[in-house]
């Protein structure tokens, strides 16, 4: 089957409770993301600072800087990653602060999990540009909210780092991404896997997806060329009217 649960994200979680940050760490790695965290606001600024993250989740009242502290210096800094604040205080001017503030998306505890992981989907969306969740390229398809890639209408079945590693690529087809990048986002803090990995995963997508899916710019990096992967389906298309 086809349909699996990663994200080609990674995420920093920035939460004081204990339980709970282990909790969203391990949830949100159960579902594919790279997952950082941070135990108060001054560690969770400065790795949210040091590394490229896809999404920040922010809880608001936590040590040494509070979240809205941290939101209002990554927005000052010109860091625009999308931030979801995760807060007991759901009263409306807390979410009027938190969203004028540069928040994307505002969660009152208690939350589903469901809901938390929806939400991050569509803001790595939005943030990409793609308000849809589904991204066709061809005959390949896509699929962000039930996680799953199809060739020619049917699900293609693909580990959890080559669905992550496609649906990063898919996101930005037609743009070149740097290995250097690729690694950021598919492994955390904490991985010890070998850069070259990428190439093995590489190499695996293209054995399923086709050979010329994913383009290799030597010393640069990766892209899926949208227009050239159109062109591939029309012709597959009419030399098989033939």
């Amino acid at each position: 089957m086809g349909l699996l649960k990663s994200a080609a994200m990674r995420i920093l979680v920035v939460e004081d409770e204990a339980d709970l940050r282990s909790l969203l760490a391990r949830a949100l790695q159960e579902q594919g993301y790279a997952v950082d965290a941070a135990a108060n606001g001054r560690e969770g600024l400065y790795k949210a600072v040091a590394w490229n993250y896809d999404a920040v989740v922010l809880d608001l009242m936590l040590p040494q800087m509070d979240g809205w502290t941290v939101l209002r210096e990554l927005r000052r800094e010109g860091h625009l990653m999308p931030v979801l604040i995760l807060t007991a205080r759901d009263a409306v001017r807390d979410r009027v602060a938190g969203l004028d503030l540069g928040a994307d998306d505002y969660l009152a505890k208690p939350f589903e999990l469901a809901e938390l992981f929806a939400r991050l989907r569509a803001m790595t969306r939005r943030a990409a540009g793609k308000a849809r969740a589904v991204i066709e390229m061809g005959d390949i398809r896509v699929d962000t909210a039930s996680q799953t890639v199809f060739r020619g209408g049917q699900p293609i079945a693909l580990t959890p780092t080559e669905y992550s590693l496609v649906q990063l690529l898919s996101l930005h087809h037609g743009e070149l991404i740097s290995r250097r990048a690729i690694y950021d986002h598919l492994f955390d803090e904490d991985d010890d896997s070998l850069s070259n990995l990428v190439d093995v995963h590489v190499s695996n997508i293209r054995k399923k997806l086709g050979k010329d899916f994913i383009i290799t710019r030597r010393g640069q990096g990766y892209l899926i060329d949208a227009v050239h992967q159109e062109a591939e389906w029309e012709q597959g298309a009419d030399r098989s009217h033939v």
